[in-house]
């Protein structure tokens, strides 16, 4: 099965060199062909080289596996996403065949030697379109790893025929948790919005809304670490899947909200 990847450019700096080009690279270790790198072990001496000033065991390693990623890892038939400096917009394309890592001497612009073959679409993807935790998951720091939540990105490209069925089978369980929601009344619904909120770090929580329509309203102060208390204002809709939060309904909370505080929606539903 395919697998999904993020090679970030620099911050977009280099997006367009990689996809005018038709490749992704890396840089890390300078003028030397990696073509005969057949494990990460070989990495490691060639990376303390040049890197001499780099004394944490924690940096060598995540550099050394981001760099094993990108030249044992990504195989051909994969997909690379790559952000520009416009974060809203994704660049994708698919790895051309192996070995299609080479050391690139052409000075295009791009200071990254180390590449990979990429055959970039024409067409690129609006973040926003994905879910949340897809949207998490491509925010990690890492210049090279790995996306999880791939089968939506094969989905939002119309190449279902690459989505694993097994993983789909196992995903479903995240329905079958909102179906059992779904059957609680407003009463149990009300305690277990409680429970969460009190789970999540929410202290001194208070139910002031009505529970005719299956919502609850919270007031309560979210304590992040001990580091700082910020005073959240809660709406739970409990909507039959598929629904969808009205901007409306949006606004109505917001208005709610004084000077200092945050609002969140605990939800069943997703939204307009």
């Amino acid at each position: 099965m395919a697998n999904l990847w993020v090679v970030r450019a620099d911050f977009g700096k280099y997006t367009d060199h990689f996809t005018n080009g038709g490749y992704t690279a890396i840089g890390w270790i300078g003028n030397r062909d990696l073509s005969d790198v057949q494990d990460r072990g070989t990495l490691l001496p060639l990376y303390k080289k040049a890197h001499p000033s780099d004394n944490s065991n924690y940096v060598i390693g995540q550099q050394i596996g981001q760099i094993a990623r990108f030249l044992l890892d990504i195989k051909a038939g994969d997909f690379v996403i790559t952000p520009p400096t416009n974060t809203e917009w994704l660049h994708y394309g698919q790895v051309l065949e192996d070995p299609s890592y080479y050391y690139s001497e052409t000075n295009d612009g791009c200071p990254y030697r180390h590449r990979r073959k990429i055959e970039w679409s024409k067409e690129q993807l609006r973040r926003s379109q994905f879910s949340v935790p897809f949207q998490n998951t491509i925010r990690s720091s890492l210049t090279v790893f790995k996306v999880s939540h791939s089968d939506e990105f094969f989905s939002a490209i119309g190449r279902s025929d690459l989505i694993n069925k097994a993983r789909v089978r196992r995903d479903d369980s995240y329905k079958v948790v909102l179906d059992q929601i779904l059957k609680l009344d407003a009463t149990e619904f009300e305690v277990l919005v409680g429970h969460l909120l009190a789970a999540v770090g929410f202290e001194g929580s208070e139910v002031t809304g009505k529970v005719g329509d299956g919502g609850v309203d919270v007031i309560g102060d979210l304590n992040a670490s001990n580091l700082a208390k910020v005073k959240i204002f809660v709406q739970a809709k409990r909507y039959k899947l598929g629904a969808k939060i009205s901007a409306r309904t949006v606004r109505q909370l917001r208005q709610a909200i004084p000077f200092g505080g945050q609002g969140a929606f605990i939800t069943t539903a997703d939204y307009q």
